[in-house]
């Protein structure tokens, strides 16, 4: 997309994370899934007055169905139409295909997220920081991952103190590849907490934080308890500024259609029209009440000039 035809309220993700950082609070980085689902996030950040990430990961695009165009084809025709005035990002999370980040900044999302902490050390680096060099020549923020941040599908006890991200190497790590957000694992996982409890190893945080001033991203946000998230936002230094948020949107939306399957995105807009509504209705309750009772950024749009 032709930057200079995005909405002036589109902006990257470095642009959003220094002003979060700064008023100490955090932005959601929203998981639609769905099309359609896209409209209510933009509709409680609207109201909320708060800045908000709408993304999509490379596995999700697949699973439901979608390309990157037209997941940022349908952000931005409802942006324009929904009369969406707040600050956002267009975010691609976890993606490990390079072709897919390349096919994402066409479309005009204004921050991607190179997942290659699978690798070692060395590769994740180089490959990084060639993400990071592409996209910022393009206009394009970058957020990386160090350590790995497991799923509550398989993960069966709460000793990972190996997966968790290792301070010095987070220094070495943001130094050599200039991303511009760091997701780190400290405790927290992606999916429906069903095995083990989240926590948060703020010591751990404190610590990257002191060695790096790189800004900070909490995956596995859904079922995290608001005072826990509290305390990683709100650290003295600057804590977590990005929080994604994926589970709990669909379990809302599923649960008001009363169902436990996912749908493909075909078959959600394929929906009864009061259906979809209801749905839609869910979802955008579940992300005002993140962004009053588990970001803080409720009217925080107001310090973004």
């Amino acid at each position: 997309m032709n930057t200079e035809l995005r909405p002036k309220n589109v902006i990257t993700l470095k642009q959003a994370l220094e002003v979060a950082e700064k008023y100490g609070f955090a932005i959601g980085s929203f998981s639609p899934r769905y099309t359609p689902m896209i409209t209510p996030v933009l509709r409680a950040a609207e109201k909320m007055k708060s800045p908000a990430i709408v993304q999509i990961s490379h596995k999700e695009l697949i699973r439901y169905g979608i390309t990157p165009k037209e997941f940022a084809d349908e952000f931005y025709e409802k942006v324009v139409t929904e009369g969406i005035t707040v600050p956002l990002v267009l975010h691609l999370d976890h993606t490990k295909e390079l072709e897919t980040i390349a096919l994402a900044i066409d479309a005009g999302f204004t921050s991607v997220m190179i997942d290659a902490s699978e690798q070692n050390l060395e590769d994740n680096i180089s490959t990084s920081k060639e993400v990071a060099d592409y996209a910022h020549a393009k206009g394009v923020s970058v957020e990386a991952e160090l350590g790995m941040i497991g799923t509550t599908d398989f993960v069966e006890t709460d000793k990972d103190e190996e997966l968790y991200t290792d301070p010095l190497e987070a220094k070495r790590f943001v130094n050599e590849t200039n991303i511009d957000a760091l997701a780190v694992s400290c405790g927290t996982a992606h999916g429906v907490y069903m095995v083990r409890q989240p926590k948060i190893d703020v010591a751990r945080l404190q610590e990257i934080r002191s060695l790096t001033p790189v800004h900070l991203v909490l995956h596995g946000g859904s079922g995290v308890p608001a005072e826990m998230m509290e305390g990683a936002i709100r650290l003295p230094s600057g804590g977590v500024s990005k929080v994604n948020i994926a589970t709990d949107l669909e379990l809302a939306f599923l649960g008001a259609l009363e169902r436990e399957e996912r749908l493909t995105n075909e078959e959600c807009k394929a929906l009864e029209p009061s259906l979809l509504e209801k749905g839609r209705a869910a979802v955008e309750n579940t992300v005002i009440d993140k962004m009053i009772h588990f970001l803080g950024s409720k009217a925080q749009a107001d310090h973004f000039v």
